[in-house]
């Protein structure tokens, strides 16, 4: 008789066009962002704004809450916490925000990056599949002329489940930032996002809800 699905074997994100692509980031893969990637680029953080436009109930503007002077957060469908508001359709001026940094909705993601290239004066940051630096369609879309200067790929996995976090989730499925950064570089550079879960992880992030 097989065993049933595990967590990991029923999150991997293969959702259909419509969805609202409903998977909260769990907030310590926030933090290892700002830890092992964005604070090595910059010493400002405490004094920028970031914008999070896909902001779910809260599980990475309240983990951005924690590096950044102001956090404004939105999504298309109210969950409960932030704005409601479509980022896609919203009139932004450009250079109005320092940062765009989210988990989009899969099948927008380069609508996302491509309107925050817009909107932030520092960088773009988006929480994605590794596999999203595949294919020869995104390529020509998007990496050809727009690649990211840093691809900070998890050594460790990351977990994400339909509709909520779970301290006890595994995955079978590898996630990565991808950071279009306002910094000279040539090229894209891989970062390793070092093995950091116990060192991040709070236990509040899974019993308090997050509020504003």
């Amino acid at each position: 008789m097989p065993l049933p699905a595990s967590p990991a074997a029923t999150s991997t994100r293969y959702e259909p066009a419509h969805s609202l692509d409903d998977f909260p980031t769990p907030p310590w893969a926030t933090r290892a962002l700002l830890t092992h990637v964005l604070r090595p680029l910059t010493t400002c953080l405490p004094s920028h704004t970031v914008l999070e436009p896909a902001c779910g109930r809260g599980h990475t503007a309240m983990a951005l809450r924690e590096f950044f002077w102001e956090v404004q957060s939105s999504d298309i469908f109210d969950y409960g916490y932030g704005a409601v508001s479509d980022f896609l359709a919203k009139p932004y001026d450009d250079g109005s925000a320092h940062w765009v940094i989210t988990n989009p909705p899969f099948n927008l993601s380069e609508e996302f990056v491509k309107k925050g290239l817009r909107i932030a004066r520092e960088g773009v940051v988006i929480f994605a599949r590794t596999s999203f630096v595949e294919s020869r369609g995104r390529y020509e879309r998007l990496f050809r002329d727009t690649p990211p200067s840093i691809v900070a790929q998890f050594v460790e996995r990351v977990p994400l489940i339909k509709g909520r976090i779970s301290k006890a989730a595994t995955t079978t499925t590898s996630y990565c930032w991808l950071v279009w950064a306002n910094v000279p570089q040539a090229g894209t550079r891989l970062v390793w996002i070092p093995p950091c879960r116990k060192e991040l992880e709070q236990m509040r992030d899974y019993v308090v809800a997050p509020t504003l």
